[in-house]
């Protein structure tokens, strides 16, 4: 390195430099190949203030231009603050990893448990039974279902289904409907009857549950003639 010019060297001579002046050109060394080889855009601790310095969000100190910014980078206090980070970084990245297995092994417990099917009883015992009203001849059909097993805090409940609603008889026959029952854990059960008009008066269409016997009566009347029935 020419040395000559200084101020007390001769003509010709390479006078000692100082340490400080070797380390302000070690540092105009670092600045310079650090802007060769550093891209400033991908660096997560730089921004740019509303005043056009410079600021290092990692150490919290500011700089006026590029260039003092990459020489604070090779300096002893940035590097230090780069391993606390990198430190910190490794610490909460192994804390998520040991959540994460911690969530998978107990997903994976729960799923390797069977779930426990609903225990079903059975269909119920049942008894159909056709007349006429002796006063009005209109034709009858009365239900009985015996439910023995049922709690008491079970009531069995009926609907209609159309012949449309239902999956089981296929076409669907629109000359039938179906009336269900269900109760509890009990299948539910339906029957086929005539799809005719019903007489709704409270003596023509009567239930009844008897908690005691658990016996459930529906009995029904029709209004006009009809077919034969028979259970789907």
């Amino acid at each position: 390195m020419d040395r000559q010019n200084r101020v007390g060297s001769k003509f010709g001579g390479g006078g000692v430099s100082s340490a400080q002046q070797s380390e302000r050109e070690r540092k105009e060394r670092l600045k310079k190949l650090a802007l060769e080889s550093i891209d400033l855009a991908k660096d997560p601790y730089l921004v740019k203030n509303h005043l056009g310095s410079y600021e290092c969000k990692l150490c919290l100190t500011l700089h006026r231009d590029e260039a003092n910014y990459l020489a604070h980078t090779q300096g002893k206090k940035h590097q230090q603050g780069l391993g606390r980070r990198a430190y910190l970084d490794k610490l909460k990245e192994q804390q998520q990893q040991q959540a994460s297995s911690t969530i998978t092994q107990t997903t994976s417990t729960s799923t390797i448990l069977p779930s426990r099917p609903k225990l079903r009883i059975g269909r119920p015992a049942y008894q159909v039974f056709k007349s006429r009203d002796a006063d009005t001849n209109q034709r009858c059909l009365s239900f009985e279902l015996h439910y023995p097993e049922l709690g008491d805090e079970w009531q069995p409940r009926h609907r209609f289904m159309s012949a449309f609603e239902q999956k089981i008889d296929r076409p669907p026959d629109r000359r039938y409907q179906y009336l269900l029952f269900a109760a509890g854990d009990y299948e539910t059960v339906a029957f086929r009857i005539p799809n005719e008009p019903l007489d709704k008066d409270h003596e023509k269409f009567v239930t009844h549950w008897d908690g005691v016997s658990k016996k459930f009566t529906l009995t029904l009347h029709f209004q006009e003639p009809s077919v034969s029935f028979s259970r789907s």
